[in-house]
């Protein structure tokens, strides 16, 4: 039994599924249609009024502007490709690579545990709260800032009574508090596993293992 893929299905990915023949219809004159109308033009001129030759340097000239945006339009087009090949390209290297990336979704598997960075704006404390899906905080995770720069931190995956979690999504939020005693909103990255990649209408997307995709220009390492 055989079974026939719908072009509907590369519309929902983002994609152009290719057709064995195309046919392209032109909206604009090209080159032989400008020089087909100049001819014409002179042959059906007024012969007691024929045109003179600033007219025809000037119809000159937008031909070769015609030609020209056709160069150009050809040229950005072909680029364009390239670029996109080149990104699929990069996006597929970094599958089975950990990358790090804005989140405020830290992924707890079955074993292990998981870990981000945040940017601490001078030397202090920085605290990580960790919540579950209902709301509720299970762990703060304290790390000493010795400057101004990244800091990473490490969640082992348990409460705060050293109890296993399940595996999941939880969500995480930062604040950094000073020597003085002032506190500010830091925000959170997190190192995660790219699975796959998707090639969208806007761009190359990494799927991340347990938090779902982002844009490839997030990354911000990869490891």
């Amino acid at each position: 039994m055989t079974t026939s893929v719908s072009s509907d299905l590369y519309s929902s990915l983002g994609l152009t599924a290719q057709a064995s023949t195309t046919t392209k219809k032109n909206d604009t004159l090209d080159q032989a249609d400008f020089l087909k109308l100049m001819t014409t033009q002179l042959q059906h001129q007024d012969p007691l009024k024929p045109m003179d030759n600033s007219q025809m340097v000037a119809q000159m000239a937008q031909l070769s502007t015609v030609q020209g945006i056709s160069d150009l339009n050809t040229t950005v087009e072909s680029f364009q490709t390239a670029m996109a090949n080149d990104q699929i390209l990069k996006g597929a290297g970094l599958v089975g690579h950990e990358v790090l990336v804005p989140s405020t979704k830290l992924a707890l598997e079955t074993e292990g545990g998981a870990s981000g960075t945040v940017a601490a704006p001078s030397g202090g404390q920085v605290t990580v709260d960790i919540t579950d899906a209902n709301g509720v905080k299970v762990k703060s995770v304290n790390v000493t800032a010795d400057a101004a720069g990244e800091v990473s931190f490490d969640w082992d995956g348990t409460d705060a009574d050293g109890k296993r979690m399940p595996a999941g999504s939880y969500s995480i939020t930062a604040s950094h508090t000073d020597t003085s005693g002032a506190t500010t909103s830091l925000s959170t990255y997190v190192q995660a596993a790219v699975e796959s990649v998707t090639v969208g209408t806007d761009g190359l997307y990494l799927n991340l293992k347990g938090l779902g995709s982002a844009p490839l220009d997030y990354v911000l390492r990869v490891s």
